[in-house]
């Protein structure tokens, strides 16, 4: 079993649901932070001291406080620790339902399991971590199985999401293209935006540009 495991979680309540599996599983080590940022300082920390953590379990959600974080979630936790430390095991504990974000954590970080907070979540989580320790098969919350398998999550790539995005925040179907040139998006010529815009439309049923980003954040694609 692990030894040494770093909890990221910002609510003290669940910190606890958290300790109690690891304690039930016999790992000597538990830390625990409430801040990404000082997440991302202990594991590097640890590694610089020659006694890494093995394992990472975080929320994705940490309501802001005085305090000023260049990691504001869960995600750029995970994110960064990928990019620094691609050896350690990563376990996303959250709240978080939308298919598309559950999915882009396993396709974009390579995380090895999600456990949905519930009423099974001790029970889910014991399994995710020693699935983790014993196997580098991903783990996923039996109630959320369905989610990987959803059609929308599987048919929408990080194009359509950008794209959504810079929609939500103002940036007309005219001057997308400019958009696009200017942050290095392909592809990126007009009639290109126009198809996919769309296509997007028909896919989702809507009726207008603002009418898609509308249903986008509805579905948590954005």
């Amino acid at each position: 079993m692990f030894t040494k495991v770093l909890i990221a979680e910002d609510i003290d309540f669940n910190d606890i649901a958290v300790k109690q599996v690891l304690q039930e599983l016999n790992v000597p080590e538990i830390i625990y932070t409430k801040y990404c940022d000082d997440a991302l300082l202990k594991i590097r920390g640890a590694a610089h001291e020659n006694n890494p953590y093995q394992l990472l379990i975080t929320d994705l959600s940490f309501k802001p406080d005085h305090r000023e974080n260049n990691l504001k979630s869960g995600e750029e936790l995970i994110a960064a620790v990928r990019e620094l430390f691609p050896e350690i095991k990563i376990i996303a504990f959250s709240i978080e339902d939308k298919s598309y974000r559950i999915k882009s954590l396993f396709d974009n970080f390579n995380i090895n399991g999600f456990v949905m907070k519930g009423r099974n979540s001790i029970p889910e989580l014991k399994k995710a971590v020693q699935n983790a320790f014993d196997t580098d098969e991903k783990y996923l919350s039996q109630e959320l199985n369905y989610m990987l398998r959803d059609k929308t999550a599987n048919e929408i790539d990080n194009y359509d999401i950008q794209l959504i995005k810079y929609l939500s925040i103002g940036v007309s179907q005219d001057h997308m293209e400019a958009k696009f040139k200017e942050v290095g998006i392909t592809p990126n010529s007009k009639s290109s935006i126009e198809k996919r815009i769309n296509k997007l439309k028909v896919y989702f049923k809507a009726n207008n540009p603002t009418h898609l980003v509308a249903i986008a954040k509805d579905l948590g694609l954005i």
